[in-house]
Parts: structure tokens; sequence; C-alpha cells
């Protein structure tokens, strides 16, 4: 009988040897690799041929077939865009850092803390308050334009940037996604020893849930930032004619007009997809470590 444990013990150790190995050497054929660079390449070409014609000429908007080689022109096509008197491209850059700045912030705060109440507190009507934020999902931000609208306008701040800024201040996407992460992420245990010990329920959320939940502010402020970047509807209605407007905004004014000089407009676009483009260089990394923990949390 100790013989035959004894030989088992080897092989057992050996297959879980084997199963750890196993994820490790797995590799993606031929055929995975070129479906990704495919993907890749179509993907980044409309940027690639953004590119292409703000540093054209005119002429190259027209030409068959196509140029796919950048010129020389780029430079001369950024002084006309930040030079135009009736379009306020550079403060439209300013102001939508601004505003995308203050609105990820506040979202990330707001949110978090909001999750942390609806997925570690325990008080009356919680699930029925998670219900309601769910619901608000399924309203078009369209149907809240005109109350949105006039709402501004009593405060004051029609064709301000707060008008922009303050019904982004907290979102019912961030509240679900911060409560699902923080419901797999953080043991109740966890909470309860810290209750133990004598932290409130700030202290709890800023020594506990913030360290552990990192990844999924990541995600939650990279798409923050870029959604509120690329906003248009709003920023058109609160600021356009005026001179602080967004760079979405005024992307539309460079597109106005009888006659579109494409390479300004897509120049200007170019300008404003840079600072993006970056911003996910940067925090790709983030973002599929904030994906993969909630997935394998879940």
């Amino acid at each position: 009988m100790t013989s035959m444990t004894k030989t088992a013990r080897p092989q057992h150790r050996k297959s879980l040897a084997e199963i750890a190995r196993a994820p490790s050497e797995s590799r993606g054929t031929w055929r995975t690799y070129l479906l990704l660079t495919s993907v890749l390449l179509v993907s980044a070409f409309p940027v690639y041929w953004m590119f292409v014609i703000a540093s054209s000429t005119e002429e190259a908007v027209a030409q068959i077939p196509p140029s796919v080689v950048p010129g020389s022109q780029l430079l001369v096509n950024l002084s006309e865009v930040f030079t135009m008197q009736d379009v306020y491209f550079t403060a439209s850059l300013i102001n939508s850092f601004i505003v995308s700045t203050v609105v990820t912030a506040s979202v990330l705060f707001f949110c978090s803390l909001a999750g942390f109440a609806f997925a570690k507190l325990r008080f009356k009507g919680r699930n029925g308050l998670m219900i309601v934020v769910i619901l608000t999902l399924t309203v078009p931000n369209q149907l809240g334009v005109v109350a949105l609208y006039i709402l501004m306008g009593k405060l004051g701040w029609n064709g301000t940037l707060l008008a922009v800024i303050a019904p982004g201040l907290v979102t019912a996407f961030g509240v679900f996604y911060m409560r699902q992460f923080i419901m797999n992420a953080i043991p109740d245990e966890l909470i309860e020893s810290a209750r133990m010990d004598g932290a409130l329920t700030m202290r709890v959320y800023w020594s506990i849930v913030l360290p552990a939940i990192r990844p999924a502010l990541a995600v939650l402020g990279l798409l923050t930032f870029v959604a509120t970047w690329n906003d248009f509807q709003w920023p058109l209605i609160q600021l356009n004619g005026t001179e602080f407007p967004t760079s979405m905004v005024a992307l539309s004014d460079l597109a106005s007009g009888n006659y579109v000089i494409f390479r300004r407009v897509l120049a200007g676009a170019f300008v404003a997809t840079v600072p993006l483009l970056l911003l996910l260089l940067l925090g790709g990394r983030q973002i599929v470590r904030g994906i993969m923990e909630g997935a394998v949390k879940s």
C-alpha cells in the first residue's frame, strides 16, 4: 500500500505541472496572426487615410486612383486650421481637455462610491434603486435634451462649459460597472474585518476598495474620457456659435459652408484624434487587464 502511494504521488505532481504549463505552451496558429493583422490594418486604415489627406493638397481628395502616400502640406493645412478666425480650434482643444478631464474624474469618484454602496452596503430599497439605475440605460439621450436645456437655462448655464460638464458628472453605466466589479473583487469578509478594526465607511472605501479596483477604474476612466471627448450633440446644442466650443463642434464648423475644404477638416480631425490615440496606447494594457480580471473573477 505504501509503495503504491509513493509511486502515485509523483504521477499526480507531474500531471499538475503539465496542467499549469498548458496555458503558457499554447500558441496561436499563423491563421490567427493573419486574421489579427488583417483586422488591425483594416481598423487603422481610416486613421492613416485621414493623415494622408491632412498632409496633401485639395486635389488629392478627388484623385483617381486615390493616393495612399502622405503629402508634404501637413504644416500648411494645420496652420490654416489654427489661424481661422471664425473657428476657435485652439480654444476648442483646451475646452475638450477640460470637459473630458473633469467629467472623467467625477465619474470615477461618484460611480465607484455608488458602486461600493450598491455592492457592499445594506440599506432599504437597494435593489429597487439599482433597477432604476439600470433602466435609465434604456432611455435614449435625445429624449431628455429639451428638459435638460430648460434646466440649464434655469441655472443660467446655457452657452457655458458648465452646461456641458454637469450632465456627465455621473453615469448609470459607470455605477453598474463598478458595482459588478466590486461585488466580485472584494470579499465581504475583508469589509467586515475592517469594520471590526474600527474603520468607518469612507475609510473602508478609501483604504480597501479603491486600491482593489484600480484596473476597473482605468477601464472606466479611459472609456469615459474617449466618450466625452467625442461627444457632439449636447456640446453642439450648448456651444454652437460661441467662443468656447469643444473640438467636435469646431470640426463641424470646419465642415460647414457652401464649399468644404476637406484637407482642413481632416487636418483638424487628425489633431483631435492624436490625444485619444496617445491615451489608448498608454492605457491599453490597463483596459485589457481590467477586462480580464473582471472576466476571471466573475
